[in-house]
């Protein structure tokens, strides 16, 4: 009998990278996608702001599509006829509010070979921001302990070996994964994940300078890009004061008159942009429709 899969807790940063799905060897096994850091997961929980939702199907059958954003990106959510308490839920949502999903993930890849990765929820409910504080110290645990197993299978004398990681005390699911991530992915990079950690670090803790650093030990695989320089608090704050004053609505500021009073501040339009997808992805701000941003 096969036992019921467990829910990894993962970054969206971490989930969009990956791009390589299997299915187990016993029959009716689960499918698998296993993440650059080696994560094999078949269900997965994550929690964040509902930024956006849509009905792409009909009232009859409605097919809905959401985003949810946690500190270091989004995931993308489908529910449809096969889901029909989570679709039921997801109608009566509104946007902005605090999430938990749980769900099989799945994977998408048109004529280009890109691979998208969403969400299909068993279950998806409203929560408050303590849970959603919980699940974020949650994921940069289970992100560190991937990233602390992947510098032991990395740094071993002779081929990585599933047994040989589950006896130095890496768990066996994690284990097979890292396996097949690192010849599939080569070496993960470092940089990138040690700054998923960090952005959830900061999240958690707003007043502190955590400031996990590029050479630090449990990041020795590998940097494959260089570190852009962090953001500078101040100027997000200005930008989210800028975002209040200029929703005069409640329905969001105009995107245009952001990029003018920024740039009258002396913010130029790349770096707005780059300010304003930050700000996103920390579920700071949202745009409820095109051409419009607003603080949740």
């Amino acid at each position: 009998m096969i036992s019921r899969e467990m829910a990894w807790r993962v970054f969206s940063a971490e989930l969009n990278a990956s791009s390589l799905t299997y299915k187990g060897d016993e029959e009716k096994s689960p499918s698998y996608l296993v993440t650059p850091l080696g994560a094999r997961i078949n269900r997965v929980i994550a929690a964040g702001v509902l930024t956006d939702k849509e009905n792409v199907g009909s009232e009859d059958e409605p097919m809905w599509r959401a985003r949810v954003n946690d500190p270091s990106g989004s995931f993308f959510v489908n529910a449809g006829r096969y889901q029909p308490e989570a679709s039921a839920a997801l109608a009566d949502m509104a946007t902005p509010s605090l999430v938990a999903v749980v769900g099989k993930v799945r994977t998408y890849s048109p004529e280009d070979g890109r691979v998208f990765v969403s969400i299909r929820p068993e279950s998806i409910v409203e929560i408050d921001e303590a849970t959603r504080d919980a699940w974020v110290l949650e994921a940069c645990q289970a992100t560190l302990e991937r990233m602390e197993a992947m510098r032991m299978a990395v740094s071993a004398d002779r081929a990585v070996d599933v047994e040989a990681l589950v006896a130095k005390g890496v768990r066996r699911p994690l284990a097979t994964g890292i396996v097949r991530a690192l010849d599939h992915y080569g070496l993960p990079d470092s940089g990138r994940y040690i700054r998923v950690l960090q952005q959830g670090l900061r999240f958690l803790l707003p007043d502190e300078d955590v400031d996990l650093g590029l050479t630090e030990d449990l990041g020795s695989f590998e940097t494959k890009d260089e570190e852009k320089a962090p953001i500078d608090v101040d100027v997000e704050d200005g930008i989210m004061d800028l975002i209040d004053e200029l929703d005069s609505d409640g329905r969001g500021a105009p995107i245009s008159r952001l990029i003018d009073e920024a740039q009258a501040k002396g913010i130029s339009e790349v770096d707005f942009e780059e300010i304003s997808n930050s700000l996103m992805d920390k579920g700071l701000i949202y745009e409820p429709v095109l051409g419009k941003l607003k603080r949740i």
